[in-house]
C-alpha cells in the first residue's frame, strides 16, 4: 500500500508519517526533510529556498522524479510519501491531506524548536513566516505545475489535526486507507473536529435537553471513534465555517465530544 501525506505547515504531518512507521511498519519518504537538509548546506532558511527553487526547477525536477521512481519500483512495500506533491507524482496512492488552523499551528511550530532557521521570537511571528511560506510554495507550485495543492478535491481523505493527536490521526488514516482499498470513495472524504465548527458559547441548557437522544447516540459511537454518520454541510469563512445544515448534529457532536463530523464545503 502507498500513502501519500501531505498538509498545512505545522499539522503534524511529519509526526503522524514517523507514528505509521513505528506503529504500522512504512517506510517513509520525505521530500521536506530533503528540503531542510538542502536548506541548511546552502546556510539559508526553507523560505529563501523556496524563493530560489521558483527560478531554478532543477531542485523540484530532482525530488518529483524520486518520487515517481519510488512509486513505480517499490508497489508491493507499504510506502509513506511526505511531501507536498507526492499525491501528484506518485502512482495508485492513498491521498491525504492534513489541515490545521492557522494559529495551532503557529502555537506548535513555536514550541517545536527545529533548529536556528526555524526559531521564532512569538506565536505572532511564527504565525506570519507560516502565512507567509503557504504563500511562496502556491506560487511557487502554480508557476512550475499549474497545480494547487490546497484544493482539497486533490485528495481522499482530508483530516484535521487541530484538536487531534497525531496517534489517533495515524490510526485513522491506516482504518480509512484499507477501506478505500477495499470500497473505494465517491468523492472526498472530510473529517473536522466539532470544536472547528462551533464554541461552547453555542451550547446553551436547552440544547443538552432537546438533543439528549442524538447525544446519546454520539456518545455511543465515539468511544475512540468518530462521527460520519450524518454529513454537516458548510460554507467556507476565512479559516472558519458557517454551518448551512446540520447544526444540531454538530451540538450533539460537541457535547458529547466526538474526535470528528464530516463535512462537505458548499461553493460561497
Amino acid at each position: 500500500m502507498h500513502i501519500t501525506i501531505t498538509g498545512n505547515l505545522g499539522s503534524g504531518k511529519s509526526t503522524v508519517c514517523k507514528l505509521l512507521n513505528e506503529r504500522y511498519h512504512f517506510e517513509v519518504y520525505s521530500t521536506g526533510k530533503v528540503q531542510r537538509e538542502l536548506a541548511a548546506k546552502m546556510n539559508m532558511t526553507t523560505l529563501e529556498l523556496n524563493q530560489m527553487m521558483r527560478s531554478d526547477k532543477k531542485y523540484d525536477t530532482m525530488i518529483d522524479d524520486e518520487t515517481t521512481r519510488i512509486s513505480r519500483e517499490k508497489k508491493d512495500q507499504n510506502i509513506i510519501f511526505d511531501s507536498r506533491l507526492a499525491w501528484y507524482f506518485a502512482e495508485d496512492t492513498f491521498k491525504v491531506f492534513i489541515s490545521v488552523s492557522l494559529d495551532e499551528a503557529a502555537h506548535r511550530v513555536f514550541h517545536d524548536k527545529r533548529g536556528d532557521v526555524e526559531n521564532y521570537t512569538s506565536i505572532e511571528e511564527a504565525k506570519e513566516a507560516l502565512a507567509k511560506r503557504a504563500e511562496t510554495e502556491n506560487i511557487r507550485y502554480k508557476e512550475i505545475y499549474n497545480l494547487n495543492y490546497m484544493d482539497f478535491n486533490n485528495y481522499n481523505l482530508v483530516i484535521d489535526s487541530t484538536f487531534c493527536s497525531p496517534e489517533l490521526i495515524a490510526d485513522i488514516i491506516i482504518k480509512e486507507a484499507r477501506e478505500y482499498e477495499c470500497k473505494g470513495y465517491n468523492k472526498t472524504k472530510r473529517l473536522v473536529s466539532p470544536r472547528r465548527l462551533i464554541k461552547d458559547s453555542d451550547i446553551d441548557n436547552d440544547d443538552k435537553v432537546k438533543l439528549k437522544e442524538l447525544i446519546e447516540n454520539y456518545k455511543d459511537m465515539s468511544n475512540n471513534q468518530y462521527i460520519i454518520d450524518k454529513v454537516i454541510k458548510v460554507k467556507p469563512l476565512d479559516e472558519q465555517y458557517t454551518i448551512v445544515d446540520g447544526l444540531d448534529h454538530v451540538k450533539a457532536a460537541y457535547i458529547a465530544d466526538a474526535l470528528f463530523v464530516q463535512i462537505e464545503v458548499l461553493d460561497s
